[in-house]
């Protein structure tokens, strides 16, 4: 009886190990530079998703940049929502969805620029 419950044990917290790990890691970084050439005046949705982290955005577009960036949902830890005002301001300021993450927050400030990206990709169509 002891051994099965040291098995057990064993695998629930094997289960529990490659579960964390894999909600930990960091999303990879898909944006770059906005090019205005072709860009349409627009707003437009993007979504994207890392293990934990979740977020909605709208983008708004206008004359060949971004002039808005918000967020209508975002799942994240409270050091998550650290980004939520901040990697917006960054956004609009550089005109790239490739811009300085949040130290603690590498994941949600990367998730937001990946849906941002997703959004812009949008008004190319």
């Amino acid at each position: 009886m002891q051994n099965l419950f040291k098995s057990c044990s064993l695998i629930i917290i094997a289960v529990g190990m490659i579960l964390s790990s894999a909600s930990c890691q960091i999303a990879p970084l898909t944006g770059a530079p906005v090019d205005p050439q072709g860009l349409k005046n627009g707003v437009y949705e993007g979504e994207y998703r890392k293990g934990f982290n979740k977020v909605v955005v709208k983008v708004t577009i206008a004359e060949g940049r971004i002039t808005d960036v918000a967020l209508v949902k975002h799942t994240a830890s409270w050091i998550g929502r650290k980004t939520d005002k901040i990697i917006p301001q960054r956004i609009l300021a550089q005109q790239s969805t490739k811009v300085d993450a949040i130290s603690g927050a590498t994941n949600s400030s990367r998730v937001i620029m990946n849906a941002v990206q997703k959004a812009i990709e949008k008004a190319y169509q």
